[in-house]
């Protein structure tokens, strides 16, 4: 049977409409960090088109010798820049800074990881493959919501999610905005793209 992670991780899936709370564990990434609008950089295709054949070289391996098989994760990406506005009333793109990222299954090991890499290497199919690194993500406390629709059209999701609910529920933001792309926009209409949308946050202190 090929598993198909985003169905079986429950942070996989995130309410429309509403925001909610959530704990998300420790996880593995393939990651290629840059700079840039991803619309027009030829830095973001590039670590796409690295990370992608890494992924792939994994599954394979993953179902050949350890009869796991499974679907390439969705990509995510975390994104950031000195100014919060870049991302809601100025929306820049220009000015902000990215990891794109696609998930390492928990039962592949740093040596498997390793071999994977040095294999596309080897074969010179990844434009980019001296900038990819595994690292492990620990976000914790996080607030998630799902948002259909264009990416361009998340200012407003994103600015109640930072401006309203994060200090409605005495929380704070600590981390890097996280993005998960559960469609394909090759094949999706912009207005029924699926991204869940994930901010870490921690708790604070009420006065008193």
């Amino acid at each position: 049977m090929k598993l198909d992670l985003k169905r079986d991780i429950s942070t996989y899936t995130a309410p429309r409409g509403r925001f909610e709370v959530i704990t998300v564990p420790p996880r593995t990434y393939l990651m290629v960090d840059g700079a840039g609008d991803p619309n027009t950089s030829t830095e973001y295709a590039d670590a796409l088109a690295t990370l992608y054949p890494v992924a792939y070289a994994l599954k394979f391996f993953s179902k050949r010798e350890l009869d796991r098989d499974y679907v390439v994760p969705p990509l995510e990406a975390l994104w950031w820049s000195d100014d919060y506005a870049d991302f809601t009333s100025a929306r820049d793109k220009s000015r902000w800074q990215w990891t794109a990222m696609l998930l390492v299954p928990e039962w592949l090991t740093a040596e498997q990881v390793d071999d994977a890499r040095d294999g596309v290497a080897q074969a010179d199919k990844a434009p980019v493959i001296e900038r990819l690194r595994v690292d492990t993500l620990d976000e914790g406390l996080c607030v998630q919501t799902l948002h259909i629709g264009s990416y361009d059209d998340e200012a407003p999701v994103l600015a109640a999610m930072h401006d309203e609910f994060i200090p409605s529920e005495d929380l704070a933001m600590t981390g890097i905005h996280h993005e998960i792309y559960l469609s394909d926009p090759r094949r999706t209409a912009a207005e029924k793209l699926k991204t869940i949308l994930r901010q870490p946050v921690e708790r604070v202190a009420t006065p008193g």
